[in-house]
């Protein structure tokens, strides 16, 4: 059948096995409307609207089509949101595109995409966002030169290992951190905001004068600065990651995108408009840091906020990574899809703590190699084939299955442009400018199948696993968990 039936059976060492009877430990729904709103804003604005606008701007050639660009990306980000929330109310489980590319498509693709997932795009993306927020905290300290990269590296351990205590600890601790990180960045943005307009009504408009001269048209240049656009609206999809821990899902998941998205896309357009008020389209390229930069000129003595603003930024941004990606881990654990310990809840904390220990594991691995630029660089790349395979997932469901029961329903045409949109973004960039980068990740993507038939599809699992995660059920005092999810 097309949508899979969860299995009914848990791992053989039942909860109730630890619990004397108790029933099986479950998440809690601590997630409201305005946590759920923060986790998608405070992911979604990390370290790209601080980096990103000179990229989008190189890649497009002139100011107004690189705001045509940042337009475009917020209304991607909104019909993905629209479609996946749809999703939500149908397969009311926590996983994001993993549990919805499971219930529709089937166990394989399923695995791949939790394997590369959880080993590869979560933890880099995770590691790139943690060393951004390194390199702005420690910068203060070495003024006028570049920051050792042993500091950087070390910072960036620390946040991750921070980030690991908090997410552990409590659901609510996570949430309410997302909250005030998430307040402190919209105030930041706020300020580069009405500088800008303070510069427009003292009439700096000089970048708007033949705004669209030497605009770029190669459809490889247009794909690229929609990656570019898009890695600064990442996280549009986070609250899909954690459906189970959310207060009346079918309310809240909805409401919250709708409120976070346009709040976003408003914020980045206008931050644009200030960049570009505050400086020429030629400044704005040679800048290394845009915002730093802007602060330089508009702020003067108290341009040292503006670092401080990105620092806080990238640290929120980072903890909202973290809370989604840990779930992904917890969710195809929970499926068979991950070794069992990792599908297990503090018995205290009710906290998917095991998952969330691998998910740092693997972030400090990569930030100790220092060999993930060109996988992060690709991101985009493999979050779109998957994003285009799930909303393919959607179109399916609308179309062959009507009568399953939804509470919000997304019109079908925005699924149909979300797909096409996916489309292009992987196709163009191969067609325009074939990279060999590329070929290993789908070769990455595929390795999966070495795994899979052995340990999934046939079970054949090593006799010490059993042993050890007994030990380690005792050690991190972890047990099984069940979904709220019918």
């Amino acid at each position: 059948s097309t949508m899979r039936k969860r299995k009914t059976t848990d791992s053989p060492r039942s909860s109730t096995d630890l619990s004397e009877g108790k029933e099986k430990l479950r998440l809690k729904q601590e997630v409201g409307l305005i946590s759920g709103v923060s986790l998608i804003a405070g992911t979604m604005i990390g370290s790209g609207i601080f980096m990103s606008p000179e990229w989008v701007l190189y890649h497009m050639g002139s100011p107004a089509s690189s705001l045509l660009i940042w337009a475009a990306c917020g209304l991607l980000a909104m019909f993905g949101a629209l479609s996946y929330a749809e999703l939500g109310t149908v397969i009311k489980e926590s996983g994001g595109e993993y549990i919805y590319i499971l219930r529709i498509f089937g166990s394989f693709p399923a695995f791949l995409f939790a394997y590369t997932s959880v080993i590869l795009v979560r933890p880099a993306g995770l590691a790139a966002v943690c060393l951004s927020f390194a390199e702005y905290a420690v910068a203060p300290f070495y003024p006028g030169c570049s920051s050792p990269q042993v500091v950087v590296k070390c910072t960036a351990a620390a946040c991750i290992l921070l980030l690991t205590i908090i997410n552990c600890l409590n659901v609510r601790l996570a949430t309410s951190i997302m909250n005030i990180f998430t307040a402190a960045k919209l105030l930041a943005l706020l300020v580069i905001v009405v500088g800008g307009l303070v510069l427009l009504a003292k009439g700096q408009t000089q970048s708007f004068q033949n705004a669209f001269q030497n605009t770029t048209a190669g459809i490889g240049a247009v794909g690229v600065a929609f990656y570019q656009g898009l890695w600064s609206y990442d996280g549009w999809n986070n609250l899909n990651y954690v459906t189970e821990e959310l207060k009346k899902p079918e309310v809240t998941l909805p409401r919250a995108v709708m409120i976070a998205i346009p709040l976003v896309t408003c914020l980045y357009l206008l931050v644009n408009v200030s960049y570009l008020a505050a400086m020429t389209p030629s400044e704005l390229l040679s800048s290394e840091a845009v915002a730093v930069t802007w602060g330089d000129k508009v702020l003067g003595s108290w341009a040292w906020l503006i670092s401080l603003s990105v620092a806080l930024s990238t640290f929120g941004s980072s903890n909202g990574t973290f809370f989604s990606g840990g779930r992904v881990c917890y969710i195809a654990a929970r499926e068979g899809h991950m070794p069992d310990i990792l599908s297990m809840a503090h018995v205290r904390c009710l906290t998917p703590s095991p998952a969330l220990l691998f998910t740092s594991a693997m972030s400090l691995i990569m930030i100790v190699s220092g060999n993930f630029t060109s996988i992060v660089n690709f991101f985009s790349f493999i979050a779109w084939l998957f994003y285009g395979m799930t909303i393919s997932g959607l179109l399916y469901l609308k179309i062959k299955k009507p009568e399953l029961p939804r509470s919000y329903k997304v019109p079908i045409i925005i699924p149909i442009i979300v797909l096409m949109a996916a489309v292009y973004l992987v196709v163009a960039p191969i067609v325009d400018q074939p990279q060999i980068e590329i070929l290993y990740i789908v070769l990455f993507i595929f390795s999966g199948i070495i795994l899979y038939f052995p340990l999934v599809r046939f079970k054949r699992h090593p006799r010490f696993l059993e042993k050890l995660t007994l030990h380690l059920q005792l050690f991190l005092e972890v047990a099984p968990t069940t979904s709220d999810a019918n």
